[in-house]
């Protein structure tokens, strides 16, 4: 049986998607996963994935292209052509499934499932409804086995990518902590300010410390790393930072693809968590973490990109040594 898995957002999104696309993968003998270019890497990361579709779709994203430009036939003659015998539809909790089903339907997919709110009419043969206060990936874990793919025994559902790299090269030898000041968002990241002081208590804590974002936030990693950190700024694909993530003590990062990344990794996260989603769907899941941010605060449940409340008080309120002190906590709990 051919499986087609679609989760057309971004790059943490796709890796939560994780546990769901390795119970399909337990019942299918080919998964094909259907996603945008920002979770592109992340699928190509994700055990149980033997092909990858990348595809942008005019109703997700920041930035969609047009319908013209999307290309909407071009997908469906792809599609056609693949022959999936069944397809899981993957979205967020205020997302829609049913454009995509439609255009599944469309390529002549036979069977299509998903989690939704709205009446699907003919267009999913399988229509879930997510149970509250749900993960997103228990969520999507829940919508695969209303498929009929439970997850295979003994897989504990927790997030996970291929084997990364050996990354010494890069940190050096020794224990190190983590700090990732970047966000997808603005309203989900922490100041500048605020990570280089983080970076400079820690260092004096006695902690080596790593800086990481991606190629266009180098000036922000050099910014906070400063003359104490070691600056990974740009440098760290990423296969490679799930390497680097793997072998730190803890993460510190905002509700960011880095935090999942480090979750699949096993690494606890400090999460410097902005409420305008809510931390009950999209904490870091399956490690141990600590959650940093006032969850009541008045942009939450906003889903908000850039903060609706003047001076940012939901992170900003929160101080380096918050930070120094939820590492410590972490360390103490994995020792």
């Amino acid at each position: 049986m051919k499986a087609l898995v679609v989760r057309l957002d971004s790059f943490g999104d796709v890796l939560l998607a994780g546990p769901a696309v390795r119970a399909v993968a337990a019942h299918c003998s080919r998964v094909t996963m259907l996603c945008g270019p920002r979770g592109e890497p992340a699928a190509r990361l994700l055990p149980g994935v033997d092909e990858v579709i990348v595809w942008s779709a005019p109703w997700e994203g920041v930035d969609p292209p047009s319908v013209r430009e999307a290309d909407v036939d071009g997908l469906v003659q792809r599609v056609r052509e693949a022959a999936f015998d069944v397809a899981l539809v993957l979205t967020s909790f205020h997302q829609s499934p049913l454009p995509t089903a439609l255009v599944l339907r469309l390529a002549g997919v036979r069977r299509i499932g998903a989690d939704s709110v709205d009446h699907p009419g003919s267009l999913l043969d399988v229509r879930h409804r997510r149970l509250p206060g749900r993960h997103e990936a228990e969520a999507a874990l829940d919508t695969a086995a209303a498929m009929g793919f439970p997850p295979r025994p003994g897989d504990d559902g927790r997030l996970r990518v291929l084997p990364p790299p050996d990354t010494i090269a890069l940190t050096g030898n020794g224990p190190y902590v983590v700090v990732h000041p970047g966000a997808s968002a603005p309203a989900r990241a922490w100041g500048a300010e605020r990570c280089a002081e983080a970076v400079a208590l820690l260092a004096d804590a006695g902690h080596r410390v790593i800086v990481t974002g991606g190629p266009d936030e180098t000036g922000l990693t050099r910014r906070v790393s400063g003359d104490t950190a070691v600056d990974l700024g740009g440098k760290t694909e990423p296969r490679v930072l799930a390497g680097v993530l793997r072998t730190a003590d803890v993460v510190v990062c905002g509700n960011t693809g880095p935090a999942h990344l480090a979750a699949a990794v096993g690494t606890p996260v400090v999460s410097l968590f902005a409420p305008v989603v809510p931390a009950e769907r999209w904490a870091p899941y399956g490690v141990p973490s600590v959650l940093l941010g006032d969850q009541t605060a008045p942009c939450a449940g906003t889903r908000a990109r850039h903060c609706p409340v003047p001076r940012h008080p939901c992170l900003e309120e929160v101080t380096a040594q918050d930070v120094v002190q939820a590492v410590r906590k972490l360390l103490k709990e994995r020792a």
